[in-house]
């Protein structure tokens, strides 16, 4: 008998729902790095948090995207999610501006890292021409 993976962090229905939507709500080419929360259930509800750092220009931006979705009772399947800036600053500010970060409770763990390709692909049109450009032969001399 097979036994079932443990899923990564920031893996699962509930944080591809979170990513899809975050992709809606903010320009997935600035996003530069993504942490996660480990998930909490209470009740009959899963609460995840993340935190997204976005270059904007000469500017950093952090935000904590999260999540309340309902995994049983007559509300099952309900998902919320919540985009909220917390801070900006210069570039180089990143651990800074992370200290801003809400803390859960004493006993919480840090947030882990995110593969950034994994909640924002890269557009077709981007992939495209990121290849043309790797496979761009220089113009010969004449």
């Amino acid at each position: 008998m097979l036994t079932p993976q443990p899923l990564a962090p920031g893996e699962g229905p509930h944080w591809d729902r979170l990513a899809a939507w975050l992709r809606e709500q903010l320009p997935a080419a600035e996003i530069d790095g993504v942490w996660v929360f480990r998930t909490l259930r209470r009740d009959q509800r899963d609460y995840g948090t993340a935190v997204l750092s976005r270059v904007d220009g000469e500017r950093r931006r952090i935000y904590t995207a999260s999540f309340v979705a309902t995994v049983k009772g007559k509300q099952r399947g309900g998902f919320e999610p919540v985009l909220e800036e917390i801070g900006s600053g210069p570039l180089a500010a990143l651990h800074e501006l992370f200290a801003l970060v809400p803390v859960r409770s004493d006993d919480e763990e840090p947030p882990v890292p995110v593969e950034l390709a994994r909640w924002f692909p890269p557009e077709p049109a981007d992939a495209v021409a990121t290849l043309a450009a790797a496979t761009e032969v220089p113009p010969a001399d004449g």
